[in-house]
């Protein structure tokens, strides 16, 4: 049986480390885009858009409700998409420092 801290055990490969890292950083991109979905959609940035100026009968299209809830409806996924990510990571690192039951 190998100490905990050996160089063979998960918590010491570099691996590990890069898959917590990874998760944590599309954790926090989910979170971060999830955010912006929900509040860009009724802020004064939705009502400067290139496409309406390209093409203003799409006017009543960008100025719907029911688009700008859609939007927001991908933005709330999103964030809860990130929380489970992160909710998951955590419980992983969780399990991972917990010491093995003693063996009777």
């Amino acid at each position: 049986m190998s100490p905990r801290g050996s160089i063979g055990s998960p918590a010491c490969r570099p691996e590990a480390d890069i898959s917590f890292f990874t998760r944590i950083l599309f954790a926090a991109y989910f979170l971060e885009a999830g955010v912006i979905l929900i509040v860009a959609p009724w802020s004064s940035f939705w009502d400067r858009n290139l496409f309406v100026a390209l093409m203003p009968s799409l006017a009543p299209v960008f100025d719907s409700a029911f688009l700008r809830g859609g939007v927001s409806g991908v933005g709330v996924m999103t964030v809860l998409a990130g929380l489970a990510e992160l909710t998951g990571v955590l419980a992983q690192r969780h399990r991972r420092q917990e010491p093995p039951p003693a063996e009777s």
